[in-house]
């Protein structure tokens, strides 16, 4: 592997001193954790039994790729980890750096474990670098010269060579859920030493609104702590306050999950008039039409599927007239489209098809197809056999070989079983007819 950033002649890496946080900073940054213990939301690797409680415990990191939504404590792991085990830290960002800054941090990183004093190196939004970048990343890595914390909001599979992957852990940060966020929320008026000025339910209602983002709800709070406000706000007056809709909730924070689960187990039950009873109750106490579409739209996927295809179109169709026309107009779209999958045949069938394949595929994923069906674009492919003997069903007379395209070692599956209703009562005679052609020509 060349190195790319080896030509750098070294500097010599004074050790950064612990970030002070000026009082007028924002207050996200006041807040910031000065320990593992204190991130929020994010025990499952922090805590004692968690991936990185165990590293730290141990007081040996490995590399590791942070994967998770904006504002879920990445970067302030990353801070907080280096501290832990007694790690030089150094970071860059990959939106603002290229190779100088990269070779600069290496050299600084070489002569620190020179010094016997090994470094952290923290990169935000490591995906951004290009392929040739990220391998250049692999000798350091390597030699131990850097451990590496990558954080990332793209899937890491995706976005990262897989050569760089196979040298880091992936750790999973989660979505910061209601308690998470309430807790970030008394922290912020702990220190401000004030209340925020809004009632229980707009309270509920704007740590929904962050969506799981730490960072934006504490942005959001700082803008209400410095404004003058009367009499507490109501969530109306909160989201005109802020402008950003904002949903009602109960004063114990369930009713968005409430209201989800009502209008889909009435979607899912077939009544077209309490499926839209509830998606009222949600739109009109002010949450985000596209969340709406989303659930419908995996609605169409996983209650209706092969029943009536149309589900599917019929939602991403809302979609699209909904960004088209914007708030009100567009929400009759998402209307038709509640009413088109309440009132159309129901069936899991694909649901359940799903994840009978993924099971099957985790045991058996290692097992050759049959030679038979495999593409010989080279002499030496046809000479072992791959493409000998395929059966091109569109030679058939009525298009169906009635070929086995199953492995040698594995039976064939049944995963997707139709039910007797809408589209899918067809595809069921359909599966049976060629079931039953199937063992007739295979002599089963």
């Amino acid at each position: 592997m060349a190195d790319l950033f080896a030509d750098t002649p070294p500097h010599d890496p004074a050790d950064q001193p612990r970030e002070t946080v000026a009082d007028d900073a924002p207050l996200a940054d006041r807040l910031r954790p000065a320990a593992l213990a204190e991130v929020v939301g994010q025990e499952h690797l922090t805590g004692p039994d968690g991936a990185i409680g165990r590293m730290v415990a141990a007081g040996k990191l490995s590399s590791m790729i942070l994967w998770g939504p904006p504002g879920t404590g990445k970067t302030s792991i990353a801070r907080l980890l280096a501290d832990a085990v007694g790690l030089r830290f150094a970071a860059i960002s990959a939106v603002f750096s290229g190779v100088a800054d990269l070779k600069k941090v290496f050299a600084e990183a070489e002569v620190g474990m020179l010094a016997g004093r090994r470094t952290l190196l923290f990169v935000d939004e490591i995906h951004r670098f290009n392929r040739a970048q990220q391998d250049g990343f692999l000798p350091y890595v390597e030699r131990g010269t850097v451990t590496l914390v990558g954080a990332t909001t793209e899937n890491p599979s995706f976005a990262l060579n897989a050569a760089l992957l196979s040298r880091a852990q992936v750790l999973i940060l989660h979505r910061l859920d209601a308690d998470a966020l309430e807790r970030l929320l008394a922290k912020a008026e702990a220190l401000v030493g004030r209340q925020l000025p809004v009632t229980a339910d707009a309270r509920a209602a704007l740590v929904a609104s962050a969506d799981g983002d730490g960072r934006f709800l504490l942005n959001q709070a700082e803008t209400l702590f410095d404004t003058e406000v009367g009499a507490p706000l109501d969530p109306a007056a909160l989201g005109a306050f802020l402008q950003r809709r904002v949903a009602v909730y109960d004063k114990d924070r369930d009713g968005h999950y409430n209201l989800i689960s009502a209008l889909h187990k009435s979607l899912r039950g077939s009544d077209p008039q309490a499926a839209l009873y509830y998606m009222a109750r949600m739109l009109t106490a002010g949450e985000e039409p596209l969340y709406v579409l989303r659930r419908l739209t995996r609605f169409a996927s996983e209650d209706i599927g092969l029943a009536d295809p149309q589900a599917l179109v019929q939602c991403l169709a809302a979609k699209d007239a909904y960004e088209f026309l914007g708030s009100p107009e567009g929400e009759l779209a998402i209307v038709q489209a509640c009413l088109y999958c309440a009132t159309a045949p129901k069936s899991n069938a694909a649901y359940k098809a799903m994840g009978a394949a993924w099971r099957s595929a985790k045991e058996t994923g290692s097992l050759m197809p049959p030679p038979s069906i495999l593409n010989a674009p080279t002499k030496l492919m046809k000479q072992i056999g791959y493409g000998e003997g395929y059966a091109y069903d569109h030679d058939a007379s009525d298009g169906f070989s009635g070929a086995d395209y199953w492995p040698e070692e594995m039976a064939p599956q049944t995963y997707y079983a139709p039910v007797e209703r809408g589209f899918e009562a067809k595809l069921r005679e359909r599966l049976a007819f060629w079931d039953g052609k199937r063992r007739e020509m295979q002599g089963r």
